[in-house]
């Protein structure tokens, strides 16, 4: 059995603060189908006005995490089989999407799910269903972080670049007053130049707006540049966690997540085939 390794948070900058987490998931257990369990029993937390990533590489159950939170199983056949998931002191587990939604809690789907047929300002609506007359001062918010969105305003979603329709995406949740941002693979498809710009206004919206942010993402290098505090999951468990700079600097991290030797130099995955895993965690 895989015995979890904990980087316990260290006082300082990108230290998690004490008190009452924001978010608060216990020994979840996910099932899909009644057959399948994909989550086997994890716990993390996300604190207010803080950034955390979640990562791993694909099936390892990040997104399934997400929609266990956001109340999206269902749509997949998937249900929490055990524990419990707190938002403010108070169960959310077992809710409908929708009371989610108007708990503050809103998920940014991986491929960004705009609607392409409608424009840029018929996607931002879609946002604001559950508090309409907000949307003019919450759009004025999102052109204010997504200058580009200002100028297509009335362009059709599905002429825009895969950037922009990040954009959207995000601006959307905007809309919907999130106060906790579950973002999935936000860098999907993106241009480098993109991914940093994304990232940095992710950044900007806990540090400006105060919003927190749960991330999943596979470019570990940009979310543990962002992020305050990070968790590692394998095979539907959480094996390793701590404050974003203890994991930039954890060798097993970096040999698996950064693609970096312990001399900080780029592996060669030429000689991938005679490579052996050896996380120290397993």
């Amino acid at each position: 059995m895989a015995a979890r390794a904990s980087l316990e948070p260290a006082a300082g900058p990108g230290a998690l603060p004490a008190g009452r987490e924001d978010l608060a998931v216990n020994n979840i257990e996910v099932v899909y189908h009644d057959v399948i369990q994909v989550l086997k029993g994890i716990s993390l937390g996300v604190p207010a006005r803080r950034i955390v990533a979640l990562l791993g590489t694909n099936g390892a159950g990040k997104t399934t995490t997400l929609r266990a939170i956001s109340g999206l199983l269902r749509t997949e056949d998937g249900a929490v089989r055990d524990g419990t998931i707190s938002y403010d002191g108070s169960r959310i587990d077992g809710l409908p999407p929708e009371a989610i939604v108007r708990r503050g809690i809103v998920q940014v789907l991986e491929g960004r799910r705009v609607f392409k047929h409608l424009t840029v300002e018929e996607n931002l609506r879609v946002g604001a269903v559950a508090s309409r007359h907000a949307f003019p001062a919450r759009r004025d918010l999102v052109y204010t972080y997504f200058p580009p969105l200002r100028r297509h305003t009335r362009r059709l979603a599905g002429y825009l670049s895969g950037g922009e329709q990040q954009m959207i995406a995000i601006g959307r949740a905007l809309i919907a007053q999130a106060r906790l941002l579950l973002l999935d693979e936000p860098s999907l498809g993106l241009s480098p130049f993109l991914v940093r710009e994304i990232f940095e206004i992710v950044r900007r919206l806990r540090d400006e707006q105060g919003i927190t942010v749960l991330l999943v993402e596979q470019n570990a290098h940009q979310a543990l540049a962002i992020a305050d505090y990070g968790y590692v999951m394998e095979g539907g468990k959480i094996v390793l966690e701590g404050p974003a700079g203890d994991l930039r600097n954890n060798p097993d991290v970096r040999e698996f997540y950064l693609g970096l030797t312990e001399s900080g130099a780029r592996r060669n995955y030429r000689a991938f085939k005679y490579y052996r895993r050896r996380k120290r965690w397993l």
